[in-house]
């Protein structure tokens, strides 16, 4: 059973190595630690598998949470950034990034969001539909934004966020 949940400082390690498996140009370990310990305008959450396994479930020890995906946004004014996501490749295809995005636009409509932005690799068709599905449409492009191999970045907006939220649920 997955549960999305606040990011934590012991989060990173594993938030790191999904991002190492997902992006060419992950984040470091310190930019997750400034954007959750320095940056009052961030909010990260993470999925994590509620599964347990091992002997030390027999145990009934606690186990360590088990990260399977995160996102991050950045809320200014009235506008959520979508600064990242990114979910495990082995569970990918499975609704989690659906839920990890779901989850972050509930947050900052709770905070008072009335739009949300991104930017998504133009090859990204994936995530491209999972962003359509939230009514974002493309209003833009970024030529030559990833740095990584100049591709463009597909800049879109949702607006506004509940009504999108109560759109894409139909659609669910």
């Amino acid at each position: 059973m997955i549960t999305i949940q606040p990011m934590t400082v012991a989060d990173i390690p594993q938030v790191v190595e999904i991002d190492y498996l997902s992006f060419p140009l992950p984040w470091s370990a310190n930019s997750y630690r400034h954007e959750l310990l320095e940056n009052d305008d961030a909010h990260f959450f993470v999925a994590v598998d509620g599964e347990r396994r091992g002997w030390r479930s027999w145990l009934g020890l606690k186990e360590a949470r088990r990260v399977v995906g995160f996102v991050g946004y950045w809320y200014i004014v009235d506008e959520a950034h979508i600064s990242t996501i990114a979910v495990h490749p082995t569970r990918r295809q499975t609704g989690v990034g659906e839920r990890l995005l779901r989850t972050a636009l509930e947050h900052a409509l709770s905070l008072g969001a009335q739009l949300a932005t991104l930017e998504v690799r133009q090859s990204n068709a994936a995530a491209q539909n999972l962003y359509r599905k939230y009514c974002f449409e493309e209003v833009g492009r970024r030529k030559g934004y990833y740095r990584d191999n100049g591709e463009d970045a597909l800049l879109m907006t949702a607006k506004p966020i509940r009504l999108n939220l109560q759109i894409a649920m139909q659609k669910s």
